[in-house]
């Protein structure tokens, strides 16, 4: 038998080693590049560096060893992978006299949203009309040096990651604490996958405005100063987009204390949200809607200490086949479910009213929610939620309002920021549905805390609405 390696072999043994070389040329140590990784010198410039010298070379890996690294803007280029190792803490610098963040850039739409909607590179990290990006890992970014309000100072940071125009984005693994106005800013990004990602901020978590084909999965999102995985569809990129095509399952969304799920703390000493709505941390679709949502799929989630789930299109955009399943909710500060079709329209000018149908809500426990609001399903006159169905759902809700109540006729609002308090106290204990067309009821159960004088439902300007295996009374 000959022993000697025959050219097959050797073939493939040069071709592992060719492998392995290129696999370490694709890699760009950090520190190589002049990044200290000491908290205090200003890492970002040795960071772009590297993305720099990876990007010329095709892409790569751009690692992070372990080490505290102070940042103002970092700057994505394609087929870049930022990868946070074990230990390694990208920290948003507060800014200088002298230095700070990338300012924000014009934008001539920048009326039909808020001002942190409407910009991307006054970021601790951003990216425009790029294409593979990765950012994965054990490490942390935190968002120490930026704003959670929407300041328009030269060099100031309000956002962690903010992406615009973006195709093919992976985020997976990695923390964030208090991140500024939004964790993630994810505006015109198509194929974008956010993977156990554990986000404890200051205010928003996820924004996806305008994307398409999104899956967001197994994430913790804690953000009790509001929305934890808000889907959102404005006018920042001076054209109408839909919001369609996305999953989100298996998320931990909650409103307890900023820092205190990362820190495993778990404290309710801060009631109050800045809006004075007691905590926020929910999943929402919606406010802006100068387009709409289509193909939305929420299953296997949890709410705890927070407000409850909100579809909302009120600037003109068509909401529509929506599935939402297997839900627990503990401890809802205001409707369990709210359901909202209105005409604040704030879109270009003859923007007509949207729409909100085909919506399937089925296997939902919600324990201990507040019963002021009940749950909402509401349109304005003319303009009608229409095929809405509800199916094996159970409401716990705390009670405690009189029949006095149950004669109360809410105002339309028609043009209001849409949120339950809109509406004062509701005069259903159950379901209040107003200005809605098909809608069913399939095994509801109803639960109160204390006795509740207020009829279980309550319908205005409704056309066949059907109950089954539900109490009315």
């Amino acid at each position: 038998m000959n022993s000697k390696p025959n050219k097959k072999r050797i073939y493939l043994l040069l071709t592992l080693l060719a492998s392995c070389l290129y696999l370490q040329a694709a890699t760009y140590n950090v520190r190589d590049f002049g990044a200290k990784a000491d908290g205090k010198t200003i890492d970002s410039p040795a960071i772009n560096r590297a993305i720099e010298a990876a990007a010329q070379d095709g892409g790569g890996t751009i690692y992070l060893p372990a080490g505290e690294y102070a940042c103002y803007s970092i700057r994505l280029k394609s087929n870049i992978h930022l990868y946070l190792e074990q230990g390694a803490r990208i920290i948003a610098a507060f800014p200088g006299k002298e230095e700070g963040y990338d300012l924000a850039e014009p934008n001539e739409h920048n009326k039909y949203q808020d001002f942190g909607h409407s910009h991307w590179k006054n970021s601790l990290i951003w990216g425009i009309g790029l294409e593979n990006i990765t950012i994965s890992g054990p490490g942390l970014i935190y968002g120490k040096g930026l704003t959670r309000e929407e300041s328009r100072l030269p060099g100031v940071g309000n956002k962690a990651i903010s992406l615009k125009d973006c195709r093919n984005v992976t985020l997976k693994d990695f923390s964030m604490l208090h991140c500024g106005h939004f964790a993630l800013l994810a505006t015109g990004v198509e194929h974008l996958t956010l993977l156990n990602l554990k986000v404890d901020t200051n205010r928003d978590g996820f924004d996806i405005d305008c994307c398409r084909n999104v899956r967001i999965s197994q994430c913790t999102v804690n953000s009790p100063w509001d929305d934890a995985i808000v889907l959102k569809a404005s006018y920042a990129l001076g054209r109408f987009k839909d919001t369609e095509n996305v999953t989100i399952s298996d998320c931990y969304v909650s409103g307890f204390d900023k820092g205190s799920v990362l820190d495993g703390s778990w404290q309710l000493d801060e009631p109050q949200a800045p809006d004075h709505g007691y905590r926020t941390g929910r999943i929402k679709l919606g406010t802006e809607s100068s387009g709409g949502f289509r193909n939305i799929a929420i299953t296997n989630c949890i709410f705890e200490h927070c407000r409850g789930l909100a579809l909302e299109s009120v600037d003109g955009g068509h909401l529509e086949d929506i599935v939402i399943s297997n839900i627990t909710m503990r401890n809802i500060v205001n409707a369990p479910v709210f359901l909202r079709l209105g005409a604040r329209m704030r879109s270009p000018e003859g923007t007509p009213a949207g729409s909100m149908k085909r919506i399937l809500i089925s296997d939902i426990n919600v324990w201990n929610a507040d019963s002021r609001y009940a749950s909402i399903i509401s349109g304005v006159p003319g303009t009608y939620i229409e095929d809405v169905t509800f199916r094996n759902i159970h409401l716990y809700y705390k009670g405690g309002y009189s029949a006095e109540d149950g004669k109360r006729v809410p105002p339309e609002q028609e043009k209001v920021y849409p949120e339950p308090w809109m509406f004062g106290t509701i005069p259903a204990k159950g379901f209040y549905i107003r200005h809605v067309k098909n809608i069913t009821f399939d095994g509801i159960r109803f639960h109160f805390e204390q006795p509740d004088g207020r009829p279980l439902f309550v319908t205005d300007d409704v056309e066949n609405i059907e109950y089954y295996h539900t109490p009315t009374e």
